[in-house]
């Protein structure tokens, strides 16, 4: 399908989504359903973020999340913990010159607490060398789960009470949003979530608030710029209304 690019509304379509967020899910079916080791899936789906994120500068995405390692991750086989950790290390490795070059930001969310301080030091540098770059925002959701971004929101803010830098009648959602992990970023318009699942699986739970939802079936290793194209399409034919009238209604 054509995907439409129309920065007016009011016209047939509205406008591309400004930031997707995508929950990246499917590899291990993948390598699965082809005999081979789950290992294989993550490495296949390494590949399908390279992709993923020249896409979206091609077709006009500023802001890019992904879901990386859940912090509910830690319950899988310590094999396979090792082994997505060691493709971490060699994708900021081989990859992050390369995403520099292109102009890409790199942003880490989630929790610091349980990660090794190498990990650590690799983020760092890949946030510090990469945060004057302007072409494409990428925000990597690594050991993340939403609830314990808002707790640990909830527990700054509240020392920001108790200290006395923050009045009680200040604490509004603009307030607390710039407590999260996410603060600075806008919203993600579009959620798009691979391999057929139909949940959100404790990922950005208040910033999905308004988002619209594309599910697709497609196993993450598999996703391309078609999927991506379709998936804008399908957010282009909706009416985000934000519970508001019908934008688009004339009566």
């Amino acid at each position: 399908m054509t995907l439409v690019v129309d920065n007016k509304w009011g016209s047939e379509s509205q406008p591309g989504p400004r930031h997707v967020a995508i929950i990246m899910d499917g590899n291990g079916r993948w390598a699965a359903e082809r005999r081979l080791p789950r290992v294989e899936g993550h490495r296949r789906g390494v590949e399908a973020v390279r992709r993923t994120v020249e896409a979206s500068k091609e077709l006009g995405v500023t802001h890019l999340t992904l879901f990386s390692f859940s912090s509910e991750n830690w319950s899988r086989p310590v094999e396979e913990i090792n082994d997505l950790f060691g493709l971490l290390r060699r994708f900021i490795r081989r990859d992050l010159a390369d995403l520099h070059k292109n102009g890409v930001r790199i942003r880490i969310i989630g929790s610091r607490a349980e990660l090794d301080s190498d990990i650590q030091r690799m983020l760092d540098d890949a946030v510090e060398l990469t945060k004057e770059n302007t072409a494409l925002n990428l925000t990597i959701a690594f050991n993340y789960g939403a609830r314990d971004e808002i707790a640990r929101a909830a527990a700054r803010m509240a020392e920001a009470v108790k200290n006395g830098n923050l009045a009680p009648e200040d604490m509004t959602e603009e307030c607390f949003a710039s407590y999260l992990d996410t603060s600075g970023l806008p919203d993600p318009d579009l959620l798009i979530r691979t391999s057929g699942e139909l949940r959100l699986s404790n990922f950005l739970l208040w910033q999905l608030a308004y988002a619209e939802f594309v599910f697709v079936d497609t196993y993450w290793p598999d996703f391309n710029k078609a999927d991506y194209e379709e998936a804008i399409a399908e957010f282009q034919r909706r009416n985000r209304r934000f519970g508001g009238r019908n934008v688009r209604s004339t009566a």
